[in-house]
């Protein structure tokens, strides 16, 4: 149901639109009249008006369906619905001009002539509103993408740089030092610095190239292999030509995140993650599955987000596999 103030707009135009479509009657009007006189004059006025109203009232009732009931953007369907609907009221208006007014020249030509302009008309009205209505909707979706696409980039740094991560960081940094292992503890430190700067900076950048996300990748895959020993591998296999292939920042951590968060990890369950590139150009993130026993505290929008990140960035989809014993996520390349 129209509101009240889009009832009076609609009704406004239907009159104006009416009097476009009547004009060849009223530059006749004057001559009509002076060939009558007394009733015959009263009548041809009345009949005049009823005119004007009917056709605004159909057009009135046509606007009114095409903006609430039809809902094609083609272009020949809507004309089509319109054609019919308008056929019918010419019907019941040579009905009514047979009763009341038998002069020819009131349901001839220039009668059909002018109830085929209120079906152009009408659908000309329902097809632009559609597409505008089309375009708002796209334009909404694109912002709320990049609400989405700024709520993704916060999450990453809160969702990684929280005391949990941080904690885990100096765990493993710490049983470093007690080993006296010096090389690897600096090297620890270097990865540990590479991680923080590239998620610090990743508000920044958009899109990247993949050589740029693995190198971070190779950072954070060396902590994770200090804090799980031999339990947990990398194994990672992309051709040197592919490097320059562009994806969104901070694509693959979460990934990698979600790896650790949700999977069992120890001396029976070791986790072998594998990063490749498969036949249609898709980087493939895989591992075995090992559930948890009771489920991980997430809020579970880390997929969400990627996927909305990939939209506005990419306007490409992601694809999520789950085969029981084997997760599968395929991000695509641009």
């Amino acid at each position: 149901m129209l509101k009240k103030y889009n009832f009076y707009q609609l009704l406004f135009i239907s009159l104006i639109a009416a009097i476009f479509v009547i004009y060849p009657d009223i530059t006749w009007l004057p001559f009509d009249l002076g060939k009558l006189s007394g009733s015959g004059k009263t009548n041809y006025i009345s009949f005049f008006l009823l005119r004007y109203t009917f056709l605004a009232g159909l057009i009135f009732l046509l606007i009114k369906i095409n903006l609430n009931q039809i809902k094609t953007i083609d272009f020949k369907k809507r004309f089509v619905y319109n054609t019919i609907l308008t056929v019918i009221a010419f019907a019941i208006y040579g009905g009514i001009s047979y009763l009341m007014y038998t002069k020819v020249r009131h349901y001839g030509s220039l009668v059909l002539f002018q109830f085929l302009i209120v079906s152009v008309l009408s659908t000309l009205i329902g097809h632009i509103v559609t597409l505008y209505n089309e375009q708002r909707k796209r334009e909404q979706e694109i912002e709320e993408l990049k609400v989405k696409n700024l709520q993704s980039r916060y999450d990453a740094l809160t969702n990684q740089i929280n005391p949990h991560f941080f904690f885990n960081s100096l765990n493993g940094l710490t049983s470093l030092i007690r080993k006296k292992n010096n090389e690897e503890t600096l090297t620890y430190v270097n990865k540990l610095s590479d991680v923080f700067r590239y998620i610090l900076q990743s508000d920044k950048k958009g899109l990247v190239t993949l050589g740029e996300e693995l190198t971070f990748v190779d950072a954070f895959r060396f902590m994770m292999e200090i804090r799980f020993a031999n339990k947990l591998e990398y194994r990672i296999n992309i051709d040197e030509n592919a490097l320059s292939q562009k994806v969104p920042v901070l694509s693959i951590l979460p990934l990698l995140d979600n790896v650790v968060v949700h999977n069992i990890i120890d001396s029976e369950h070791k986790m072998a993650i594998e990063i490749f590139i498969n036949d249609q150009n898709e980087l493939v993130i895989s591992n075995p599955v090992y559930p948890k026993l009771s489920p991980a505290e997430t809020n579970g929008t880390g997929l969400n987000n990627l996927e909305n990140r990939f939209l506005l960035l990419m306007e490409r989809q992601i694809r999520v596999e789950n085969k029981g014993s084997i997760f599968n996520v395929y991000l695509p390349l641009g």
